[in-house]
């Protein structure tokens, strides 16, 4: 049960965050902590602030005594190979992990950060969270299967996405290593997309405690546009290439991974996040008192641009 001090604040509240080392959960694990939370970090590896717990998602029950509010951001993250072992490994963290710890929080407060890969593709509407979900990948199944499991009890569901800022070690690194010869090359034409700078993540996470159960899109306030995003992170101009071009491209990388069992150049689900419009309506999150404070320009601004070839 949530203890007395829950009701108005984080001060001297006992907060579990799980993947506190990844780079989301440790954002979260801070703000915690800066908002007076004794933070317990569960996972394989120790968090940036805290207390540590070893946890081990595919295998055990973590242990959450004397804990008054959870924030669930372990999970196995990726674009593998596909096939039956990438889906186990998957849903052994997503899923059987999840059912581990909601048996485990009882009736504590749980915050459980999923994401917008959970969606369906297509349409070019803002998303709501009753869109219909599916999932391209193991990842985003696995996610949305998760998802099932933690709203059917009771849990507070975020869904972010593109999730960027301060030590990501995905997203940007990944768009730098496309520079080729002093430029970017982008399947056309330009879109218009959502993304969620990790601050503003962080700040919904400890203020979805008194949002009511149920899912929530989570994303940064402007409208982004794709190339401008690239070309600010590359500091090269972005070319496009034919939408076919890259089509053959994605499916030659997939046999090429179906043979090998290597990570994809370009996969179909990269393929889909460069070309398909996805904007999030975070309508439901802000109805709850919750605004996003931070956007790429604010990043931007911080970024060491890469200026040659890597």
């Amino acid at each position: 049960m949530m203890g007395a001090q829950m009701a108005g604040g984080l001060d001297g509240a006992r907060v579990a965050v799980t993947g506190a080392s990844g780079f989301c959960g440790g954002h979260v694990a801070r703000a915690a902590a800066a908002a007076g939370a004794r933070v317990v970090c569960l996972g394989r590896r120790p968090g940036p602030v805290g207390e540590f717990q070893y946890w081990d998602a595919r295998r055990t029950r973590p242990d959450l005594t004397e804990t008054d509010l959870v924030l669930h951001l372990a999970a196995a993250v990726g674009d593998p190979p596909p096939g039956r072992a990438a889906e186990e490994a998957f849903r052994a963290v997503n899923v059987d992990g999840t059912a581990r710890l909601l048996d485990a929080a009882g009736s504590r407060t749980v915050v459980w950060v999923s994401s917008a890969s959970v969606y369906e593709a297509g349409g070019s509407a803002p998303i709501s969270e009753d869109h219909p979900l599916g999932g391209m990948t193991a990842y985003g199944r696995t996610k949305a299967a998760g998802e099932r499991l933690a709203l059917d009890a009771g849990a507070v569901v975020l869904r972010p996405r593109a999730v960027y800022g301060p030590g990501d070690p995905h997203l940007l690194p990944r768009l730098r290593r496309a520079i080729r010869g002093g430029r970017v090359l982008l399947p056309g034409p330009d879109i218009p997309l959502s993304l969620t700078a990790v601050e503003n993540l962080a700040d919904a996470c400890l203020s979805a405690r008194n949002w009511s159960p149920g899912a929530y899109n989570v994303a940064d306030e402007p409208t982004y546009r794709r190339d401008a995003i690239v070309g600010l992170v590359c500091g090269v101009p972005v070319q496009h290439v034919p939408i076919t071009f890259a089509r053959a491209v994605a499916a030659a990388s997939g046999l090429i991974t179906r043979l090998t069992g290597t990570e994809p150049t370009l996969s179909r689900y990269a393929l889909e996040q460069l070309t398909v419009p996805v904007i999030l309506n975070t309508a439901r999150a802000r109805d709850q008192g919750w605004t996003p404070s931070r956007s790429f320009t604010d990043y931007a601004s911080t970024l060491t641009v890469a200026a040659a070839e890597p």
